[in-house]
This record gives C-alpha cells, structure tokens and sequence, in this order.
C-alpha cells in the first residue's frame, strides 16, 4: 500500500526508502529534494515551507496512490516537510519500488511533479543578504472544485 506523510521532522532518507522493495523488486528509486544554497543568483542561507496541513496530507497521499497505479506496484513512499530548514536538508523524499526500473523511474518523476502542482506548500527563501521571500508557486488543481 502506498504510504505517504506531512512532517515537521527531519526526513531520513533511509527511512523513506525501507518503506519500499520486496523479493520480486529489481528497481527501487529514491528521489530528494533538498534546500539548495542559492536561487537565481540569490545566495540561500535556509527555506521556510508552510502548508495547509489537512488538504496537503489528502492531496500527498491521492498522489502516491496515482504514482502506485501507474507503477503498477503499491511499493510508493512520499514525505514533505514542512517547517524551517537549512541548506543540504531534505524537503521532500518520493521512493519506489518495481520488479523493473522504468517503472519505478516514472512512478518517482510523476509523483514529485504532482507534489510540485497540487500540493498546498509555500515556500519563503532566506537570503544571506536581503529580506526572506517567498516563492511563486502554482495554484493546486482541486478535484470537484468551482469552475
């Protein structure tokens, strides 16, 4: 079953993927995402990542299902965090597991791309010099919203 999760926790990628892979598994890929030390040209000292917690949780754990469904294998793990965090932490970690590796590569792309479309996470960066910023996003695509 896919597993997914909304942390305020450091995000231990080892973890993350032990979540993942079984006997007939001959592919298991780890993706990370982690806060980088500059933006455009902007030194990063940190990122800040605040979310609409309830709807980030439902909205994580639609996307690991999907990811599954299109593995074609329930081994799918994803985790945000949210919170203050330095340069090197991890943000978001997305492992998956299948019996071959295109598979588990499609699955891992498809779901960090859907995190970075539907999940309601912000994000503000902190800058060695200047004020923190926060980030344009996209807005999340809601299932049975007003059109």
């Amino acid at each position: 079953m896919a597993w997914s999760e909304i942390t305020l926790d450091p995000i231990e990628p080892e973890a993350v993927l032990a979540r993942v892979g079984a006997a007939e598994d001959g592919a298991a890929v780890l993706f990370l995402g982690v806060v980088r030390n500059e933006n455009e040209g902007r030194r990063v000292s940190g990122m800040e990542y605040e979310g609409y917690v309830a709807m980030a949780r439902q909205q994580l754990a639609a996307i690991a299902r999907e990811a599954a469904e299109r593995a074609g294998s329930p081994r799918v793990a994803a985790v945000h965090r949210l919170g203050e965090l330095k340069v090197g932490e991890v943000s978001v970690a997305v492992a998956v597991s299948t019996p071959h590796r295109a598979e588990a590569f499609d699955a891992a792309r498809y779901a960090i791309e859907e995190i970075k479309t539907r999940l309601p996470v912000w994000k503000r960066e902190h800058y060695l010099e200047g004020a923190p910023e926060w980030l344009g996003g996209r807005t999340p695509v809601v299932a049975g919203g007003a059109e």
